[in-house]
C-alpha cells in the first residue's frame, strides 16, 4: 500500500472519536483498528487551528472513488447522525474513516471489509464547521 498522506484532526473530533470507539464492543465494526490507527497518527490541533481544506467531522466533502470514477458529495457524521437522506456517511463506514483528516487534493487507499483496497481522492471540502465558525458543534 502507498504511504498514507498526513492527516490533521481537531482535538474536539479526536476526543469524541476516542470516546466513541471505547464505548462500543470490540468487534462492532470492521474498520475499528484502522480508525484507531488513523487517530493515533494524526496531527491533533485546536478547532481554531484547523486549515479550511481539511475534512473534519460534519464536513461536506466531494470525493471520487478512483476504481469506478464515481463522484460523491457526502457529509461525514457520527453513527448517531446517519439518516435516510443518502447525503451522509458514517465515520464507521470504510470510506468515512478514510476521509477524516484529509485535505483537498489528497488520495488514500483504504481497506475494504471484504478484502482489497479502495482508493479515494478529495476533490473539495464544500462545507467545514470550523471554517464556518462552528467550533463546538
Amino acid at each position: 500500500m502507498n504511504a498514507r498522506p498526513e492527516i490533521t484532526i481537531s482535538s474536539l473530533d479526536a476526543d469524541r472519536l476516542y470516546k466513541l470507539i471505547e464505548s462500543i464492543p470490540e468487534n462492532s465494526f470492521a474498520g475499528k483498528n484502522e480508525l484507531e490507527a488513523e487517530l493515533d497518527r494524526a496531527n491533533i490541533v485546536e478547532p481554531t487551528d484547523i486549515p479550511p481544506t481539511i475534512v473534519t467531522m460534519n464536513s461536506t466533502v466531494k470525493f471520487v472513488v478512483e476504481s469506478s470514477q464515481d463522484e460523491f458529495m457526502l457529509t461525514l457524521v457520527y453513527p448517531k447522525d446517519i439518516d435516510s437522506s443518502g447525503n451522509k456517511i458514517s465515520i464507521f463506514a470504510p470510506v468515512g474513516s478514510a476521509l477524516l483528516g484529509l485535505s483537498q487534493g489528497d488520495e488514500i487507499e483504504w481497506p475494504k471489509p471484504g478484502g482489497g483496497l479502495i482508493k479515494v481522492k478529495i476533490k473539495a471540502v464544500t462545507y467545514q464547521p470550523e471554517r464556518a465558525g462552528e467550533l463546538h458543534r
